[in-house]
C-alpha cells in the first residue's frame, strides 16, 4: 500500500483587519499541524499580532515572517494583504537561527550559529545534502550589510543553494520587520534550512542584459551605499544623461524601468538605485564604491523571460505545488505601469502557484542583487510506502 504526502498548505487573506486576516490564513491550512509556517504582511497589518496568533494557534511548529512591498499569492500582485504557507513534517524539515545586530554585524557569531543550524538537522537525521536541502533568508531591507551577512552564511553552507529576500516596507524607507518564533524585530536576518524528499529547483531571473553605455564610481560612501559622483562629475545628473532621461523626472519609476548593473565572475547583476537625495547622489539597494564600472541596462521582454523561467523550472520538478518567490518591488513598479502585462506576470505566478513578496532586494547564492526574481519551486511529494 501506500500513502499520499501531505501537501504544502497555503493561503492569502485580503482583510484589513489583522485579526480576521490571521484567522482567515489559518483557515486556509486545514486542520494539520505544520512543520513550520512562514509568511508575508503588508505594513497596512500588524506583523507582531500575526506572527503572535500563528505562533499561538501553532505551537509545536515554527512561525516565520516579514513585512512587504506587495505580496503574491494565489490572487495575484497584492498590497495590504497577508499571504503564507505551511510545510507538512512528513516531506519536510526545517532548522532555522536568527542573525541578531546586523548593525554591528559579529561574522564569528553568525558562523557559528549556521554551523549550529547544520548540526540541528544532523541531529534529526536528515544532515544537509545537496539535493536535499535549501537555504533560505530574510535580512532587513535596510539594514545595509546584506553582502556581509551572505558572506557569512554562504561561507558556511557551501554548496547548499540558498535564496531569499530583503524585508520591505511598502517604499516607506523607514522600518522593515522579521518575525522570529515569538519577537519582531528590525536589524536581524534570519536563515533557515529546509530538508525535503520533494524535488526543487532553487532559482533566479532577470530581464535585464548589459548594454554598451559605461560609467565609473568616482566618489562613494560605501557604509551608507550613496554615491555622490559619476564619471567626476554630480552623480543624478550624470546618471540622467547616460540614460537618456531628464533630471526632473528622476523617481522610481525611472530608477526600475532604467537600472545599471556589474559584472562578477564573468555574468552581470544588476544594481538598482533606490532614491535621488536633494544634494544629487543617488542611494543604491546594493553595495557601491569608488572604482567600480556600472553598465546602463537594456531591458528584454518581461513576460518572456518569467515563461521561459517557469518552462525550465517544470522541467526539473513538474508541476509544482508551490513557488516561494522573491521578487523585486522595482520589478514590480515596472510591470504594474502597464495593466495588460500586469494580468500576464500575475497569470504565470497564479499557474504556476507561487507564494511570496516584493522585497528591497534578493539573494542568490552569495550574492546579493536587484531587479531579479529569485525563489524556490517544490515539486510534488513522492508516494511513500506504509
Amino acid at each position: 500500500m501506500t500513502r499520499q504526502a501531505q501537501q504544502i498548505a497555503s493561503g492569502v487573506s485580503v482583510n484589513s483587519d489583522t485579526e480576521q486576516a490571521v484567522e482567515e490564513l489559518i483557515a486556509c491550512f486545514g486542520g494539520f499541524t505544520p512543520e513550520a509556517v512562514i509568511f508575508f504582511c503588508s505594513t497596512h497589518l500588524d506583523i507582531a499580532q500575526v506572527g503572535t496568533t500563528l505562533s499561538q494557534r501553532y505551537p509545536q511548529s515554527q512561525v516565520i515572517g516579514c513585512t512587504t512591498a506587495g505580496e503574491i499569492n494565489n490572487r495575484g500582485c497584492l498590497n495590504s494583504s497577508l499571504c503564507g504557507f505551511a510545510l507538512p513534517g512528513d516531506s519536510f524539515s526545517l532548522a532555522s537561527t536568527v542573525l541578531p545586530h546586523l548593525s554591528r554585524f559579529d561574522m564569528k557569531l553568525a558562523r557559528s550559529r549556521v554551523t549550529e543550524l547544520q548540526n540541528d538537522l544532523a541531529e534529526r537525521g536528515v544532515a544537509p545534502v545537496i539535493g536535499h536541502t535549501f537555504g533560505f533568508l530574510l535580512v532587513d531591507g535596510l539594514s545595509g550589510v546584506e553582502e556581509i551577512v551572505l558572506s557569512a552564511v554562504h561561507g558556511e553552507i557551501g554548496d547548499i543553494p540558498l535564496f531569499g529576500g530583503s524585508a520591505a516596507d511598502d517604499l516607506q524607507f523607514s522600518k522593515t520587520l522579521i518575525y522570529y518564533n515569538g519577537e519582531t524585530q528590525d536589524d536581524v536576518a534570519v536563515l533557515c534550512m529546509i530538508n525535503t524528499v520533494c524535488p526543487f529547483k532553487v532559482f533566479r531571473t532577470q530581464h535585464f542584459v548589459a548594454g554598451e553605455r559605461k560609467m565609473v564610481i568616482t566618489e562613494a560612501d560605501v557604509a551608507t551605499r550613496n554615491v555622490s559622483e559619476i564619471n567626476g562629475v554630480s552623480a543624478g545628473m550624470e546618471y540622467a544623461r547616460l540614460v537618456g532621461i531628464h533630471y526632473d523626472r528622476l523617481d522610481p519609476m525611472t530608477f526600475a524601468s532604467h537600472p545599471v548593473m556589474v559584472r562578477v565572475g564573468g555574468a552581470y547583476y544588476v544594481r538598482s538605485i533606490r532614491q535621488l537625495a536633494e544634494d544629487d547622489s543617488l542611494t543604491f539597494f546594493c553595495a557601491i564604491g569608488e572604482g567600480i564600472v556600472l553598465t546602463v541596462a537594456e531591458g528584454v521582454d518581461l513576460v518572456d523571460n518569467l515563461s521561459q523561467t517557469f518552462e525550465k523550472i517544470r522541467e526539473h520538478v513538474g508541476e509544482p505545488q508551490l513557488v516561494i518567490g522573491c521578487d523585486c518591488v522595482f520589478r514590480r513598479l515596472e510591470y504594474m505601469q502597464d495593466p495588460e502585462v500586469a494580468k500576464r506576470v500575475e497569470g504565470l505566478f497564479q499557474a504556476n502557484r507561487v507564494i511570496g513578496f516584493n522585497t528591497y532586494g534578493e539573494q542568490f547564492g552569495g550574492m546579493h542583487v536587484n531587479q531579479t526574481f529569485t525563489g524556490v519551486a517544490i515539486g510534488a511529494p513522492q508516494s511513500e510506502k506504509e
